[in-house]
């Protein structure tokens, strides 16, 4: 019987648990990005410790995205997520899912971009899972702001 790619990924994973953060540890060898941990305030992907916003792709990472905070998400600060129309778009949000306001949305979705919004710890898990798949995904976090 064939092992579904994301199971044997997620097998691969050694996971430490603590009351404020958690830690994956990938022990495979994969040449694309994953998160392995996640905090209030910081993200590490592939050993490295980001603690302001950024996007993420399996291939790059972009830690110059201006976005703070959902508060302060505007027409300018999404806008680099348009080039990624083919993507599943996860916009994390901090230690706590709050949706941008709905117009942002709305015009996004007016263009064929659709985002899924969570908080930064969900964002992290579904895009290794999807990464894993080899789906195209895109987590851009908001890291470092007063709501994130």
């Amino acid at each position: 019987m064939l092992e579904h790619p994301a199971l044997a990924w997620l097998r691969s994973l050694t996971v430490e648990i603590h009351p404020d953060l958690m830690k994956l540890h990938d022990a495979s060898n994969s040449a694309q990005h994953a998160f392995t941990g996640y905090g209030d305030g910081y993200v590490v992907i592939d050993a490295v410790t980001y603690r302001s916003s950024l996007i993420v792709t399996p291939s790059a990472v972009d830690d110059s995205w201006a976005a703070r905070s959902s508060a302060t998400l505007d027409a300018s600060t999404l806008a680099p997520l348009e080039q990624f129309r083919d993507c599943i778009i996860l916009l994390g949000t901090g230690s706590r899912q709050q949706f941008p306001a709905p117009a942002l949305l709305r015009s996004l979705a007016s263009k064929g971009i659709a985002v899924e919004v969570m908080d930064n710890f969900a964002a992290c898990r579904t895009f290794n899972i999807l990464a894993a798949e080899g789906r195209p995904v895109v987590a851009a976090l908001l890291i470092g702001g007063a709501n994130a």
